[in-house]
């Protein structure tokens, strides 16, 4: 997120702000920049004296207020973080006056995460005209831009890179969990060594995905209708539902089936387009061509209900005692 390199390299430059409001959907990147300050702006010799972090369950905005309105004792500035800040969402608007008037010598840093502020009310607005706070939305990436940008750049950090349909893997199996998928990529840099091309042989025997029976497999066949390779990869998937738990395979299809009743709305579906409107990988822009050979709209419209369908009862709701494995055989049959 470009927004979160400009933010640390201010900070580098010694460029600080007195606010920092991060919020939004995506808690990754929050915790990116909050996680920079705390470790980079104070000496460890000052951190016991000038660092506080607190948790929004646990204190009120009068009390931050009144912290906030200190003077550090060792160092130039003092950092206050307030983590999990959204849960002083009915009282967050009596931070206007200090907004307004914030003290110099204090960073103040907000993590209000999964949502955002009023922009409608008094707050947003206040931080938006003091041109010293710092107001960042973390929005959460579309599956395109963290196979594009996101992943990439992960393993560019740790001397790695990552071949196509090994990105693919990971985010099948993963989703747009950034936390996820830092954390796995962490791990296996820990493993192979630098400058290694991470391949879907090492994805498989480092991470556990296996090449062969995997989401991506799985959306692929259904995109060509290759029955018999469906089959064999629902069948792996019910003898091993601990590798590969039923709601990210729901999960998948339905985002993928969404994307090809967009793809059936289009006129234009040169790659460039169908990627840019479904938001679809490179990888999904082939198997949407394929998939629209097979699936008219009125059947894929059909899927997607029978998928909505499946997904309740695995949450137990009109059939308790089914398993994962009779679901996944009426997978199979919807698709008929």
């Amino acid at each position: 997120m470009k927004e979160v390199k400009n933010i640390i390299a201010n900070i580098k430059k010694g460029i600080i702000a007195p606010i920092y409001f991060l919020m939004g959907e995506e808690p990754y990147f929050i915790d990116v920049v909050a996680n920079y300050l705390e470790k980079h702006l104070l000496e460890e010799d000052q951190k016991g004296f000038d660092q506080l972090v607190l948790y929004g369950q646990d204190v009120t905005v009068p009390t931050i207020i009144d912290y906030a309105r200190r003077f550090p004792m060792m160092a130039e500035r003092q950092l206050i973080i307030i983590k999990e800040a959204q849960n002083l969402r009915a009282s967050i608007e009596q931070l206007v006056p200090y907004v307004e008037n914030p003290t110099a010598s204090t960073v103040l840093v907000f993590c209000y995460k999964y949502e955002k502020l009023d922009a409608r009310k008094k707050l947003l607005k206040s931080l938006g005209k003091n041109q010293d706070c710092v107001v960042m939305e973390s929005k959460k990436l579309y599956e395109n831009q963290v196979i594009s940008s996101f992943l990439p750049d992960v393993f560019k950090k740790k001397h790695l890179s990552i071949q196509p349909k090994a990105t693919q893997m990971l985010v099948d199996f993963l989703g747009n969990d950034l936390s996820r998928i830092e954390n796995e990529v962490n791990k296996l840099a820990l493993i192979v060594p630098a400058n290694t091309e991470v391949t879907p042989d090492i994805i498989e025997k480092n991470i556990g995905i296996s090449k062969e029976f995997n989401n991506f497999e799985l959306k692929s066949a259904f995109a060509t209708n290759d029955k018999v390779k469906i089959a064999r990869i629902i069948k792996h998937f019910a003898e091993n539902p601990k590798d590969n738990p039923l709601v990210v395979t729901l999960t998948v299809l339905y985002g993928f089936f969404q994307k090809l009743l967009i793809y059936h709305s289009l006129t234009d579906v040169s790659e460039k387009n169908v990627m840019a409107a479904t938001k679809a990988t490179f990888f999904d822009v082939k198997d949407l061509h394929s998939a629209a050979q097979h699936y008219p709209m009125k059947k894929v419209s059909a899927i997607m209900a029978g998928l909505r369908e499946i997904d309740v009862k695995s949450k137990g709701v009109g059939a308790a005692s089914t398993t994962p494995a009779d679901l996944l055989k009426e997978l199979m049959m919807i698709m008929n």
